[in-house]
């Protein structure tokens, strides 16, 4: 299943940038859609996993290499296995750029987020352009039909989980995918921890999903000191796993909370980690609104225009708003997220589109229908929210 709309935007930058670079966890599709856009360039690209050691073994001498494939678009895959090659594409970039080669010279995949990839924003300003690739989302699939939103929630967004023939065999596709995670991924970004633990870390996160985060309370469940169960949340984190949900500071005079919300970037995820195998299970489960929220937010933030900043708004008074889109200096979307097919907002709701002053109020409902609610805000299904702010991107 390809995403046409990254692909559309990848072939933009390529068209624009010397050098763009794809972004998201394994198996989220990222080496699909690279072969999809290598198919329309001319030479035929050239295509290099890093996890590879015949194809790292071309890399024995990069810049003779890269020169050697001059004119041709070089695919690098899993880059952060090899982060020290950044240095060398700046030189690279720069040479083929007085040589008249200014764009579409690189397309980079990588399974880390770009906090993790450092290197590049510091070696390759001004010469990059990135994309982060997040799983199927709702309007990907079958133009958003209930039957279908509702097994990508259950099952999550990767490719082969959400195609799995049924629903057991994409739990254990899932699980798989967790085990190779805890067992290879996450050890060889950061400090050893048995993969007991980090599954422990991953399954309280589950348990505790879209809730604020308390290092202090998660470290001392692990049995590690606060800055080290910190350093495995920034790792989770890096790794474009889990998403830290930053609350909204602007100056409204009120005591705001500070600590983020967190949240399992993928719902399939979620349920894989609790053991939540149907949707007859999710349904009856205590995470069902959690998780509800979770999915909705991922799949808001798959289709933000340019520039746009998501947060979380809530006081010590009890104001609160599951998501706040700022869209400039001056307009900001408040968003409630209800599982309720005849959803009803709390005061808080009200008075914190009052304090941030919001400029459109939505509530997002698992309904295929919209209509108007009170305070001048509308229940919106999640696709036609989703239409609108991708609306806002081609504008």
């Amino acid at each position: 299943m390809i995403k046409r709309d990254a692909e559309r935007y990848v072939v933009q930058l390529l068209e624009e940038f010397p050098a763009v670079g794809v972004l998201g966890p394994r198996q989220v599709g990222k080496t699909t859609l690279a072969e999809e856009i290598a198919a329309g360039f001319k030479p035929d690209p050239i295509y290099l996993d890093l996890e590879s050691p015949t194809d790292l073994s071309k890399l024995a001498e990069p810049e003779q290499y890269f020169e050697l494939h001059k004119g041709k678009l070089i695919i690098l895959d899993e880059i952060q296995r090899v982060p020290e090659l950044f240095q060398i594409l700046r030189g690279v970039i720069d040479r083929h750029r007085r040589q008249g080669f200014r764009t579409g010279q690189f397309l980079i995949l990588g399974s880390a987020s770009l906090d993790l990839l450092q290197q590049s924003s510091e070696s390759l300003a001004g010469r990059i352009a990135y994309r982060e690739l997040s799983g199927l989302t709702v309007n990907e699939i079958n133009k958003g039909k209930k039957t279908n939103q509702e097994q990508l929630w259950l099952r999550g967004g990767f490719p082969d989980s959400y195609l799995a023939k049924n629903d057991a065999a994409s739990m254990r596709w899932r699980m798989n995918f967790i085990s190779t995670y805890l067992e290879r991924d996450v050890p060889q970004f950061g400090p050893r921890m048995a993969a007991s633990s980090l599954r422990l870390l991953w399954t309280m996160l589950a348990h505790n999903q879209g809730g604020q985060l308390n290092i202090a309370q998660l470290g001392a469940n692990l049995g590690v000191a606060p800055p080290t169960a910190k350093r495995y949340i920034d790792l989770l984190e890096d790794l474009l796993l889990i998403r830290s949900l930053r609350p909204w500071s602007g100056n409204v005079g009120k005591r705001l909370v500070k600590a983020p919300k967190v949240y399992i970037r993928d719902s399939g995820l979620t349920h894989a980690l609790l053991s939540i195998n149907t949707l007859d299970d999710l349904l009856g489960h205590p995470v069902v609104g959690a998780s509800w929220e979770g999915f909705v937010i991922e799949n808001l933030l798959s289709c933000l225009p340019v520039g746009a900043t998501p947060w979380f708004y809530r006081t010590s008074a009890g104001a609160e708003i599951d998501l706040v889109i700022e869209l400039g200096r001056q307009e900001r979307y408040a968003i409630e997220i209800k599982r309720s097919m005849s959803p009803a907002v709390t005061k808080g709701f009200h008075l914190g589109c009052e304090d941030i002053k919001a400029t459109r109020r939505f509530i997002v409902y698992p309904g295929n229908e919209r209509f108007p609610a009170s305070g001048d805000a509308s229940v919106i299904p999640l696709i036609d929210l989703m239409k609108e702010l991708g609306n806002l991107s081609s504008e």
